[in-house]
């Protein structure tokens, strides 16, 4: 089994150092990055999961969609390169769980996902997900995890990011369609109007594709979610984490499973991710990636989310 390192380190360690410090190789947490996960399980709650709607529950099956595209430690392919891994799926599966419907983990693309939820064809989705509010217009959400965005570059890169001011001029490897694009898209607005130098946006099929751009120097930094940066610089050790914002830039963020608007599910999905953090099971969960410090105290259905574009 190939055994993956991811240091343990919190928010305010990334914004006050930079960069978490390495460990020797035999104190690192290791990582079971194996298709055999021993996820941890939760018990039914009969109360919660009566509320679940009638065409699920006669189902007995929540068709969960991820993007699974190999991003660790949100969603991967496991040593198999078959089986979907990570923190949301673990998630997804201590949800279902509680509501007492097997878990059926549907990996596919970003976009797609979207489109799956809206036409029904996937019940949920765990998938890092931020709240917006564009998206309340056709998706309600529960909240379970803080939005972190981080800025990642070459381990010998002198390039700092405490603004806008510092990817002026940059190249900037980004998601497209992401909550990342956005904040450095008014960025970028931001130095323009300012009448500095405009960043250049390069965008590729997956996180692989943008650490080989890094390493080439195609790149100078990488925009992409705290979690996956922070898991990247502990295993390859050849970037560093040189600044982080919320999701929402200036703006709180959260992350959240998404369902239809209108379902009836997301309540479910809320009781039982509180039901999960009173029960400790949802630390657990976090705890094997070592993202406890992305924890939420509760999950709230359809807060405040980023504003429209």
């Amino acid at each position: 089994m190939r055994r993956l390192a991811l240091a343990l380190v919190s928010l305010l360690a990334l914004a006050a150092c930079g960069e978490p410090a390495a460990a020797p190789d035999g104190d690192r947490p290791k990582v079971n990055t194996g298709p055999n996960q021993n996820r941890i399980r939760a018990d039914k709650d009969e109360k919660i999961a009566a509320a679940v709607p009638k065409a699920i529950r006669d189902r007995g099956e929540l068709v969960v969609g991820t993007t699974g595209n190999g991003t660790p430690p949100l969603s991967f392919r496991a040593d198999d390169d078959k089986t979907v891994i990570g923190v949301e799926p673990d998630i997804a599966q201590l949800v279902a769980d509680v509501l007492g419907l097997k878990v059926r983990l549907e990996p596919t693309s970003w976009e797609n996902l979207f489109l799956s939820v809206e036409s029904g064809q996937y019940d949920v989705g765990f998938s890092n997900i931020t709240v917006t509010e564009e998206r309340k217009d056709k998706y309600d959400f529960a909240t379970y995890r803080v939005d972190t965005i981080a800025f990642e570059v070459a381990k010998n890169s002198t390039i700092e990011v405490k603004g806008p001011k510092d990817i002026a001029g940059r190249k900037v490897g980004v998601g497209s369609g992401t909550n990342q694009e956005q904040i450095v898209l008014r960025w970028d607005a931001q130095n323009k109007a300012a009448g500095l130098a405009a960043a250049q946006f390069q965008y590729y099929q997956n996180t692989a594709d943008y650490y080989l751009a890094l390493r080439s120097g195609r790149v100078d930094v990488y925009v992409g979610p705290n979690p996956t940066a922070a898991y990247h610089v502990a295993v390859a050790g050849e970037t560093k984490i040189v600044g982080e914002v919320s999701g929402g830039g200036e703006i709180p963020a959260q992350i959240a499973a998404m369902t239809k608007k209108n379902s009836g599910l997301v309540q479910p999905v809320a009781d039982a991710l509180n039901s999960l953090a009173a029960n400790g099971k949802y630390k657990e969960a976090l705890a094997r990636w070592n993202l406890t410090n992305e924890a939420v105290d509760h999950s709230q259905v359809n807060p405040q989310g980023l504003p429209r574009k």
